[in-house]
């Protein structure tokens, strides 16, 4: 009986933190904005704060009907900023933002669903102001992360994001280095990144 109350026990702290965790990615906990206020931008292209990382809005649909995503996601962001700064339309309009990568295609060639050059990383190509970086899913975000490279140093970029957090920043920096001929950006999670040409 003993043993029995304390699976129970287990399984109940183990649902309660599970749901926890799903409230508190839902609500804005930083008081110091509001959800659809300004934070940042790259060539006039504004990043969106979005309070909790699982907080959904609307969809954003551009007036010619092209599906951005859901505001404020971080997908939201890189589609917008790909769309009004570079005219372009992602073949397949859909998806999450780890599934940017397609881990099937070679190092340096077309991404069909998205009609961009992919770069893996470590990849044979420097990566370049404008390369969308995508991030792989992680245990409290199984979705992955995208971003738009915002400057390039000889050992560092800086990205810019939407919907890091309630207290993320919408720039980060990660280390680059240069193995046997490939660059590689330094950080665990980041599989590639996508260029238009």
């Amino acid at each position: 009986m003993k043993i029995k109350k304390i699976t129970l026990l287990i399984i109940s702290v183990l649902v309660l933190t599970y749901a926890g965790i799903k409230v508190v990615k839902k609500i804005n906990l930083n008081s110091d904005y509001k959800i659809g206020q300004s934070l940042d931008s790259l060539n006039g292209v504004k990043v969106y704060y979005n309070g909790g990382v699982d907080n959904v809005l609307e969809r954003n649909v551009t007036k010619d009907n092209y599906n951005l995503g859901l505001k404020y996601q971080c997908v939201e962001f890189v589609k917008r900023y790909y769309y009004e700064h570079y005219n372009h339309k992602m073949p397949d309009a859909y998806g999450h933002a780890k599934d940017f990568f397609d881990s099937k295609i070679k190092d340096g060639d077309l991404n069909p669903n998205r009609g961009l050059i992919q770069y893996a990383n470590p990849g044979k190509a420097k990566s370049e102001i404008g390369d969308l970086v995508i991030f792989s899913g992680s245990l409290l975000n199984r979705f992955g992360h995208v971003a738009i490279i915002s400057k390039v140093s000889e050992n560092e970029i800086e990205i810019i994001q939407q919907n890091p957090g309630p207290f993320g920043s919408s720039r980060e920096v990660f280390g680059v280095k240069n193995q046997e001929g490939k660059y590689k950006i330094e950080s665990s999670r980041l599989l590639g990144w996508l260029r238009k040409k």
